[in-house]
């Protein structure tokens, strides 16, 4: 082990003639895993440059992104490597293509089948390596992910992973449910699929709105299949109620025979068409404006009281009798 980590420092040596290289130094390399039930990431800083990321979302393989709040690689292309080690001789490179490399921020990001690759290479003993020639006189700039101690971290990973959602946002927000037999009651398919939604929306409070579109086949006439695409989108509803739900948060549309994914020419065709479509969304809730309280009515005025320095009113004296 204390060989390999000494072929690590000549690494640099074994670059191409004046490149420019980010890298952590080997002693300094450390790895660290971040995630919860939707996202899991594991990381490796890079000194003088950012990180490269091993990220993974529920439902999805690993991708590898690089990011740097200062790309000084530049924008444009750039080659990803799964590198040989030193202490590896008469291994070559493995060149896994081109990447565009973005300005700032998140540079690029991998496909699945690359990152597959990256990690099989830095279990390897492969480092990963991002390549340009952008520098003065198409000088090689390198950015490397060094495969120390990477073992132990990608199974603290793995077991982050494990702990992933079946699937993520982008993957639930739109799905459906069918009724391939033709009725309006939920099968076993329905109801494990109902089953992921609903750990979803425990996962995630911010999905707070359900819009349940109901459909047919045009096997009856179009009031019947109305009214069945109706009950099939009630029973759906019912479902999530059951299930902790608030009804406030659910919408349900009905349509029969009028949208169908494929034309009603086979009983494959028509079994598909008989569903209930479920999006998912995110509203923001209105806030009612604050009623203030009504002023208080005047108090009434009373009428002002007579002076008491005012002389007294007296009655009228008859006028005195003539003589």
């Amino acid at each position: 082990m204390r060989q390999r980590y000494l072929a690590l420092f000549t690494l640099v040596a074994s670059l191409p003639a004046g490149a420019l290289t980010f890298q952590t130094r080997v002693e300094n390399v450390a790895w660290k895993v971040e995630g919860d039930q939707f996202e899991c990431r594991l990381i490796q800083p890079i000194d003088g440059f950012g990180s490269g990321e091993f990220v993974r979302r529920a439902g999805e393989q690993p991708t590898f992104q690089l990011r740097s709040d200062s790309n000084v690689l530049g924008a444009g292309s750039a080659t990803l490597l799964a590198a040989a080690a030193p202490w590896q001789p008469g291994r070559g490179d493995i060149n896994l293509g081109a990447v565009q490399m973005a300005r700032t921020g998140v540079l690029f990001t991998s496909s699945q089948g690359q990152a597959s690759r990256l990690i099989n290479g830095l279990l390897d003993g492969r480092s990963t390596v991002v390549r340009n020639y952008r520098g003065e006189g198409g000088r090689p700039m390198e950015v490397h992910v060094m495969p120390v101690s990477f073992a132990k971290a990608y199974g603290d990973y793995q077991l982050c992973a494990a702990k992933l959602l079946p699937m993520n946002y982008d993957q639930i927000r739109q799905t459906q449910v069918g009724f391939p037999g033709g009725g309006i009651e939920l099968d076993g398919s329905a109801r494990a699929r109902l089953d992921v939604l609903l750990d979803y929306l425990k996962a995630d409070p911010t999905v707070n709105h359900i819009e349940l579109n109901g459909h047919s086949d045009n096997s009856g006439n179009r009031l019947t299949n109305r009214d069945t695409s109706r009950r099939r989108a009630l029973a759906v509803a019912e479902y999530l109620k059951a299930h902790g739900v608030p009804e406030e948060q659910i919408t349900v549309r009905f349509h029969g025979e009028r949208y169908p994914l494929a034309k009603n020419n086979s009983a494959a065709n028509r079994a598909r068409n008989r569903r209930v479509n479920i999006q998912l969304e995110r509203v923001t809730p209105v806030e009612k404006p604050v009623e203030k309280p009504a002023a208080p009515a005047p108090a009434s005025i009373p009428a002002p009281a007579a002076s008491p320095s005012a002389p007294a009113a007296t009655a009228a004296q008859p006028a005195p009798a003539k003589s």
